[in-house]
């Protein structure tokens, strides 16, 4: 999906302004046509969505009393959630990097994938916070400049804002560059390219305060670790190439738009160093926990071999690491000429794997012991799983819609009325 080089700069005018409504009319109908195939996945993620919005709303009638949280484990499935989905956001930077710092021309063309990921990406972690707050009256508290931010002393009014940002950049760089190629004409630089590079910092940024968030909470040991941002950071450099390596090859087979092997070796070569680097993190925490010893131990004894007969993480958490390392023996080792199928089941691998282990694997053990030095564990129910899975449904309808509107635009089904020559790449 380039962004059209060779066409000459043309200024905005007022005929691009009168374009705006056709743009989104076009992208409307794009949007909700498409073949048998498009209609059964658009009919599946639509219903398991609404299952979660009904489990939603009987939590709010009923309080969050309907989950399995308590006072001891105040945070659980919800915040998991969103603390991987913050990192595959970040992680969608992957594309940017070699595209626009590197100026690979093959991830050119695919760059806005990463884009629409991000995107995505952003609305499923909001959404996990909006549920996890439990009333949607108290969402305006969460509005910069409007709500009740404790700024700049809270973590959490710095998350909100840089996810907030970034989740606009994205918007911005996504919605200037459809539209350009919308109209046939060549992108202004001034109005993309200095977004691109802001995105790559911000992607670092929201990880990383997300990673303060719970490292700078001084009675949970657990988090209280300075290489857990560089974790966050690592872990998402895995899951957001991943994720795209397997969104890529459904594009160019269920689409018009080529898409070639360059950009998808690019991605594995950058999952062959990211994928060692997140082990490498968690060797190093696991052993500063359990060479040092002391009470601090305890939340990792529980979360990897149980304590005082309590061991509801036990089976997950080795579970996502032995997929972990099956997923980066695979990308060292697989040949990308030979067939994909092995990485793509890689790539599921470790998408599972960094879910479990940066989602309950992270939060739960940092109140497992309580401050109070109770081991009361916690498993989400089936309420925490139908608005779980239903927000994720969401965050695919999201990422489906995208990626059906810029494959329309690049492959020229969806463009301006005018003279076809002048929309000619």
């Amino acid at each position: 999906m380039s962004t059209n080089h060779e066409q000459p700069d043309v200024q905005d005018g007022p005929d691009a302004v009168l374009s705006y409504p056709q743009f989104l009319w076009k992208a409307l109908g794009v949007a909700t046509d498409g073949g048998p195939l498009f209609y059964v996945w658009m009919t599946l993620l639509t219903a398991v969505w609404l299952v979660g919005v009904n489990a939603f709303a009987h939590q709010t009638v009923h309080g969050q009393g309907l989950t399995a949280m308590t006072d001891h484990v105040s945070w659980g499935m919800y915040i998991g959630n969103f603390t991987f989905a913050v990192g595959l956001a970040a992680g969608a930077v992957m594309m940017v990097i070699p595209a626009y710092i590197y100026h690979d021309e093959d991830m050119h063309d695919v760059v806005i994938v990463g884009e629409i990921l991000a995107i995505a990406a952003i609305a499923v972690a909001l959404s996990f916070v909006n549920v996890d707050i439990g009333r949607l009256d108290r969402l305006w508290h969460l509005i910069p400049g409007i709500g009740r931010f404790n700024w700049p002393v809270s973590m959490l009014t710095w998350d909100v804002i840089v996810l907030s940002g970034y989740l606009l950049i994205n918007l911005h760089v996504v919605g200037y560059l459809l539209y350009m190629r919308f109209l046939g004409r060549r992108p202004d630089k001034r109005w993309y390219l200095p977004f691109v590079f802001l995105s790559i910092i911000w992607a670092v940024s929201i990880h990383t305060v997300t990673a303060f968030l719970y490292s700078g909470l001084g009675g949970r040991p657990f988090w209280n670790s300075a290489v857990l941002a560089p974790r966050f950071i690592a872990s998402a450099f895995v899951s957001g190439p991943a994720f795209i390596v397997l969104a890529l090859q459904i594009v160019r087979r269920f689409s018009d738009f080529h898409v070639g092997d360059a950009p998808i070796e690019t991605l594995i070569k950058i999952l062959r160093v990211t994928a060692l680097a997140n082990l490498f993190l968690v060797f190093a925490e696991v052993f500063t926990e359990f060479y040092t010893g002391g009470s601090h131990v305890a939340a990792a004894e529980y979360l990897y071999f149980g304590l005082h007969g309590k061991h509801a993480l036990v089976p997950w958490i080795w579970t996502a690491i032995a997929c972990d390392v099956f997923a980066a023996v695979v990308f060292l080792t697989a040949d990308i000429k030979k067939g994909l199928w092995i990485i793509d089941i890689a790539c599921v691998a470790t998408l599972f794997g960094l879910w479990v282990e940066k989602g309950l694997g992270l939060i739960v053990p940092g109140f497992v012991p309580s401050t109070l030095h109770e081991v009361v564990e916690y498993v989400p129910n089936l309420v925490e799983w139908k608005i779980s899975i239903g927000i994720w449904a969401f965050g695919l309808i999201v990422f489906t819609l995208g990626l059906k509107l810029a494959v329309a635009v690049f492959t020229d089904a969806m463009h301006v009325d005018g003279d076809p020559a002048a929309r000619k790449a």
